[in-house]
């Protein structure tokens, strides 16, 4: 059974930095990618980065470019996304999902439908 956990969220001044986790378990796939998104009350899901496991290309929603970084730990089956200079318009709930049979990121992009799994998400907060 494939499971996304995710970690790491909370409450940040802004400017401050937070790395949230992805935890993903239960594949049998060998290459797929890991999604990062995120929502805020009354707005849009948003698509802001994403990792391939066949080659580690990733991709960043410009919202996002030069402050978040996305990494892997294939040992630990992990995803991580190091949030820096946070802004006050990144206060969201972030989740992670996993595209098995898309190839969205490997296209440049972070498109929720090709994403087939969810984690529950985690609340990040920017607060001074």
């Amino acid at each position: 059974q494939v499971q996304l956990v995710e970690s790491g969220g909370g409450v940040v001044q802004p400017g401050g930095s937070m790395r949230l986790s992805c935890v993903a378990s239960g594949f049998t796939m060998k290459y797929y990618a890991i999604g990062w998104f995120r929502q805020a009350p009354g707005k849009e899901r948003e698509g802001i980065s994403c990792i391939n496991t066949s080659d580690g290309s990733t991709y960043y929603a410009d919202s996002v470019k030069g402050r978040f970084t996305i990494s892997r730990d294939a040992t630990n089956n992990t995803v991580y996304l190091q949030m820096n200079s946070l802004k006050p318009e990144d206060p969201a709930k972030y989740y992670c999902a996993t595209e098995l049979y898309g190839s969205s990121c490997q296209m440049g992009r972070v498109d929720s439908v090709e994403y087939d799994y969810w984690g529950q998400g985690t609340q990040v907060t920017v607060s001074s």
